[in-house]
């Protein structure tokens, strides 16, 4: 029965069409809308949107003020419309902002009139597709994110994961690719490492440059999670200010005595720096990840692990997973990290981009040929 019902679900959503935007199978003068409300949202669309652009496709990107989101959209010069703003952390905070969320979306989508949308995430864009009966494009990689995963996945046309990914899918509406969510900004095809630019943000060239990342703990899949004490956080810098020079970038407030580690350079300039680090250390898995597929080693010191980051460990020996908030712990893994020369880091890097696609690419692909990305994938899968 549940067979009959998912093939029921494809079949609806195949005759969902584009609003007469195909000639021939191709997709032509489509509207576009990506709903972005993280830093890594913006890196992950921001070619894709850049080419559907240039191809003569409207686009339209929603946004939220959170962090550096809003900032990084501006220095793109990437036109966004923000729906909502991060509250304090909390469950109660997080719903409230989500139907605030939706109800702005809601209204943008009633005007914008998309024929298709896509997010990472993806809750608000599943939830108004579903009613506006617009297919909805969910990108995600986080396993952890249970909650968020139960009200969206239901509503989504089409989840989109990699390989690695570990958690459940709604039956018959997802597709996986061979690929990082990184690979979709960081992939050679879109970009290229300049140590000047580096150097210009904060890179001290005659010394080995560590990056460290601490998070903010307020993102929807973060509910009931807590990252690093301070005490730890001071430990580790003082560890690896020893052995050379240190880069702190906080989604939170830093402490008086680690301030004058801040990364002051500029936003978009990051993965300049992180592209020329002995090492990237700290709690974000969207950093471990991007630090791999630049061939640069990183520590994922956090509760909770990834299916991508253990993929990247287990494959490449590029991610050191540290799943124990443990001081002995984390500097056993920094000594074992550091046991690789950085070019041999950088060979396995290309080894990694080597077996995996243009992530980039496969959004476009994706937005302009769905539902056929669905069906062929399902199609290919049965036989």
């Amino acid at each position: 029965e549940s067979d009959i019902i998912g093939h029921l679900f494809c079949l609806v959503n195949a005759t969902i069409k584009h609003r007469d935007k195909k000639v021939n199978g191709t997709a032509v003068n489509m509207k576009i809308l990506f709903d972005i409300s993280h830093p890594a949202h913006v890196h992950f669309f921001k070619n894709a949107i850049n080419r559907l652009k240039a191809d003569k496709h409207e686009v339209a990107v929603t946004s939220r003020h959170k962090e550096i989101a809003t900032d990084l959209l501006d220095e793109l010069a990437i036109e966004h419309t923000p729906l909502s703003r991060l509250n304090k952390g909390g469950l109660f905070n997080l719903g409230k902002e989500l139907i605030q969320r939706d109800i702005a979306l809601f209204r943008f989508v009633g005007k914008f009139k998309p024929d298709i949308m896509a997010a990472i995430g993806g809750v608000s864009i599943a939830h108004v597709g579903k009613v506006k009966r617009i297919p909805s494009l969910v990108f995600y990689d986080t396993e952890n994110a249970k909650l968020q995963n139960a009200i969206t996945y239901p509503f989504a046309a089409c989840v989109l994961v990699p390989d690695c990914y570990q958690a459940w899918l709604p039956k018959h509406r997802f597709v996986r690719y061979k690929g990082y969510h990184e690979l979709a900004y960081l992939h050679p095809n879109h970009f290229s490492a300049s140590k000047s630019v580096a150097t210009d943000n904060g890179l001290d060239a005659n010394k080995d440059n560590f990056f460290l990342r601490l998070v903010s703990w307020q993102a929807n899949h973060d509910v009931g999670e807590a990252g690093w004490s301070p005490d730890l956080s001071e430990k580790l810098v003082k560890y690896l200010a020893a052995k050379g020079n240190v880069i702190i970038s906080s989604e939170a407030p830093l402490p008086d005595s680690l301030k004058s580690y801040a990364y002051s350079g500029n936003v978009a300039a990051v993965h300049h720096l992180m592209s020329f680090c002995r090492l990237v250390v700290g709690e974000s898995a969207t950093m471990a990840s991007e630090a791999a597929v630049l061939g640069v080693p990183a520590l994922y010191i956090a509760n909770t692990g990834r299916g991508y980051t253990d993929e990247q460990e287990k494959k490449y020996q590029l991610v050191f997973n540290v799943k124990k908030l443990d001081y002995q712990l984390v500097t056993s893994a920094i000594d074992q990290a550091l046991k690789k020369t950085t070019a041999a880091y950088k060979t396995i890097g290309d080894k990694l981009i080597n077996e995996n696609i243009d992530v980039s690419n496969f959004i476009v692909d994706s937005l302009l040929t769905y539902p056929q990305v669905l069906n062929q994938y399902h199609a290919k899968k049965a036989s």
